[in-house]
């Protein structure tokens, strides 16, 4: 007995369809995408501004897309597999705000950043440091919408942090250069806490105070 089969709906599965077509919109909906979600609107916008349009596409490729976003249509990050991480219009004016971050991080920050200063002469390696672990388990510690403002405030702790040890080891040699060997025993005696409290929050940043309560912009 010979049997016809009607294989149409899943070459257009397998091939793509108009989306917005009045069949496209069914075949989503039967394949249990909720249209009206954030995650969908999130790959429709993304796919509109690559292609100027989203013309053809199938459900799988929906799907693959839409497993990039979370339920707010916010984009996971395919390396640290956490949204909040993209600077976007919605957050961009927050991104640089100063915000409290635990002291844990900010402990984990001092002890690695002294430790690779005094293995690196003080020369910021790119291809050896490890920060990046701890801007990581800072971000898995925070809110979604407070991770790029919690990174830009580690950034200036960071920053101030090794500012406090070239000058440590300035004070005891005036012509010390990065590179160049550090002196024994110039860190020591250095607390996070005592850099902490040295710093207060100025114009959006974290400055360091003077001896006659001004602040100073930390440059290294």
């Amino acid at each position: 007995m010979f049997i016809v089969r009607d294989f149409s709906n899943r070459f257009q599965e397998l091939s793509g369809m108009p989306i917005n077509s009045k069949g496209g919109k069914k075949m989503l909906k039967k394949a249990g995408i909720d249209t009206n979600s954030k995650q969908y609107q999130a790959v429709m916008k993304s796919m509109s501004a690559a292609c100027s349009g989203v013309g053809y596409t199938n459900v799988q490729a929906i799907k693959n897309r839409m497993s990039r976003y979370d339920k707010d249509g916010d984009y996971i990050s395919p390396v640290t597999g956490l949204a909040g991480l993209v600077v976007t219009e919605k957050n961009r004016a927050e991104k640089n705000r100063i915000i409290d971050i635990p002291e844990s991080s900010r402990d984990e920050m001092f002890e690695l950043t002294k430790k690779e200063f005094l293995q690196e002469n003080g020369v910021g390696n790119g291809d050896t440091t490890r920060r990046s672990d701890v801007y990581l388990n800072l971000y898995r510690k925070m809110d979604k919408n407070d991770r790029l403002a919690a990174g830009n405030t580690l950034r200036q702790y960071e920053r101030a942090y090794t500012q406090a040890f070239v000058d440590a080891v300035k004070a005891i040699d005036p012509k010390w250069e990065p590179g160049k060997p550090i002196p024994s025993g110039a860190l020591d005696g250095i607390t996070r806490e005592s850099i902490d409290n040295s710093l207060v929050k100025s114009c959006g940043s974290l400055v360091k105070k003077t001896s006659s309560g001004s602040t100073l912009d930390i440059q290294i």
